[in-house]
């Protein structure tokens, strides 16, 4: 296989990560990466940024400049987690070129790439981690946590079956059976040149 890396020890290493990060959480690192884990981990911190950011968002006691605070740094997050998918995929893409993969414009396509799966399961080991939290809480009803546990066992289920679906697609890729494109999202809102609200301003001064 082209890709010198485990599907299995990848999705340990979120899973591992997330523990680590709610005792000590590094500075990202946004340099280009030589290692595509490390990749797959700086874009799975932005995550795990998000998901706290998020909290904070639905804190009905904080002032609307502090929510509007969080906003924008939820707003600026959501960008590097699109712009960071974007880089895994690219970066699978090289990884093809440099081993000689054929590129067969016939190949069969998968309408999620694998950075795009790769981000969902960061989100689903944040999930896991968040459940479990419930299930350990002693302040709860003990119909919270029988609630909480189905949703994990599910959690778990989803994580499995992610797990196949990356692998798969990346053997797939690696054989030439299927090939990878880089689709640009092309984000609107935070370009000045094409949002309204933001260049109507530049026009009105």
């Amino acid at each position: 296989m082209v890709f010198l890396f485990e599907t299995k020890e990848l999705l340990k290493q979120q899973l591992q990560e997330v523990e680590q990060w709610h005792s000590f959480l590094p500075q990202a690192d946004f340099s280009e990466p030589t290692d595509f884990p490390v990749l797959v981990s700086t874009q799975h911190q932005i995550n795990f940024e998000l998901w706290h950011q998020e909290d904070m968002a639905r804190d009905p006691d904080v002032s609307d400049s502090k929510i509007a605070s969080v906003k924008r740094a939820i707003d600026v997050l959501n960008q590097r987690r699109n712009d960071l998918i974007e880089r895994m995929d690219q970066f699978l893409v090289n990884i093809l070129f440099t081993g000689n993969v054929k590129n067969d414009a016939e190949a069969e396509m998968n309408s999620e790439t694998p950075g795009s799966m790769i981000d969902r399961l960061s989100i689903n080991a944040l999930k896991i981690h968040h459940m479990d939290e419930e299930i350990q809480r002693e302040e709860v009803t003990a119909e919270h946590r029988n609630k909480c546990a189905g949703k994990l066992s599910v959690l778990q289920e989803q994580r499995k079956d992610l797990e196949q679906c990356l692998s798969k697609l990346l053997a797939d890729l690696s054989s030439g059976e299927k090939r990878l494109k880089v689709y640009q999202q092309m984000k609107m809102y935070n370009d000045e040149s094409l949002n309204p609200v933001l260049y109507r301003k530049d026009e009105s001064k």
